[in-house]
């Protein structure tokens, strides 16, 4: 069935909308809780997001609980979103992702997306190239990955009528050691997620001419 050129443009128009409508919201109605159903639909959608070789370094701590939120407060420079939102989301970079090369591409062949023979070459170069590389080096991957993975996320959250913030003002080394995370993971941001009691605040963006050129950087 083909699909009419109105319901094209409607379609284009909704997604323009959430875009344009995303805010960073900083007050949270408190009375909203958001289901872990509707939370691990919205990190479904989220995953769906590009990554390096498709290995999906990002993991996710879902922080909804109250107790939870409220240690969490101090440690994110005491920022009322923490306690005020449904959950804070904390977004982290799987350093030793390429361990899960064998399962994704495994997963690949079973949905006969490429053969066998394609898989397995592609786990042997990637495991050899991850396993070699300078921790700095895959911390630079996991954090691209994580940024995709998180924009993705406030986008969708958006859609589903929620607003989100993303956080990186918090204390990661006291983040770390109150959560228990393994050195495995990399802190990449926090995002809080709820209904908003007070719309985000309008901001301005730089003129496309200011950021973007094309096919040389003009001399300054």
């Amino acid at each position: 069935m083909s699909i009419s050129q109105p319901s094209q443009t409607m379609e284009h128009q909704l997604f323009f909308d959430v875009v344009r409508e995303r805010r960073s919201v900083r007050s949270y109605d408190p009375e909203i809780k958001i289901s872990r159903e509707e939370l691990t639909e919205i990190l479904r959608q989220a995953t769906l997001a590009p990554s390096a070789a498709n290995l999906q370094p990002w993991r996710f701590l879902v922080i909804d609980s109250p107790e939870l939120k409220q240690q969490l407060l101090p440690i994110a420079f005491n920022q009322q979103q923490v306690v005020e939102a449904s959950a804070v989301i904390a977004v982290l970079g799987d350093l030793e992702c390429y361990k899960l090369a064998e399962k994704i591409y495994g997963m690949a062949v079973d949905e006969c997306y490429m053969p066998a023979e394609t898989a397995k070459s592609f786990v042997e170069r990637y495991t050899s190239m991850y396993s070699s590389m300078p921790p700095e080096a895959i911390g630079q991957k996991v954090y691209t990955d994580g940024g995709l993975v998180s924009m993705q996320l406030m986008l969708v959250a958006r859609a589903k009528g929620y607003d989100t913030v993303p956080m990186g003002g918090y204390d990661q080394a006291k983040f770390v050691e109150a959560f228990n995370i393994p050195e495995r993971y990399a802190p990449v941001m926090l995002i809080a997620i709820g209904k908003a009691a007070k719309p985000g605040h309008p901001t301005v963006r730089l003129a496309v001419d200011d950021v973007a050129f094309f096919n040389e950087i003009p001399m300054e």
